[in-house]
């Protein structure tokens, strides 16, 4: 799971690198503007990489959250089968529970980042007005840039739970492999 973690996290943080460059790239232009087939079609495709940029960090934490409630389970189960004792289970529920703020954290900070982006787009319907000095503009893109530090962050240390989850599973079947040569079950 580790691999595929980190294969799919690093996709979705560049995604979302890529798709704030596009944003970025807007600054120089007038998107109101519906002559400029150019800013309209990069709007566009800056709207559309938004959204699924922040599908795939959905997605990737996820599959996080899906993993260690299946590997939480799986742990609990195989103890009481086997009599092993309770600290596997307890020390991947604490795990579990630890990477679950984790995984909510960066699922959050896509939506609040897209909300911020649908705030900004002068075609929308959304008129409330922005905090003084700022525009909905600016806030979409401080929490953008924020908001990949904070994904950085957060995924580094679901990567690092994903890993000692896979030492405590790594522990769990070696018991269970002792288990089962002393009983003659090989």
């Amino acid at each position: 799971m580790s691999r595929i973690f980190n294969i799919l996290a690093s996709f979705a943080i560049v995604f979302v690198l890529a798709t704030m460059a596009v944003g970025y790239s807007l600054r120089t232009r007038d998107i109101r503007d519906p002559a400029d087939s150019v800013a309209q079609k990069m709007a566009t495709v800056h709207r559309l990489s938004g959204i699924a940029a922040g599908i795939a960090l959905v997605f990737v934490n996820s599959i996080v959250v899906t993993y260690f409630i299946g590997t939480s389970r799986w742990c609990k189960e195989v103890s009481e089968t086997y009599k092993l004792d309770a600290i596997f289970t307890r020390r991947s529920t604490v795990l579990k529970r630890r990477t679950f703020p984790l995984a909510v954290a960066n699922m959050l900070i896509a939506v609040t980042i897209i909300a911020l982006g649908g705030a900004s787009d002068p075609g929308g319907t959304f008129r409330m007005a922005p905090p003084p000095g700022l525009s909905w503009t600016n806030l979409h893109f401080m929490a953008a840039a924020a908001g990949l530090l904070a994904v950085g962050y957060l995924s580094l240390l679901e990567a690092s739970n994903i890993r000692a989850n896979q030492q405590v599973i790594g522990e769990v079947m070696d018991e269970v492999r002792r288990i089962r040569t002393e009983r003659g079950l090989e």
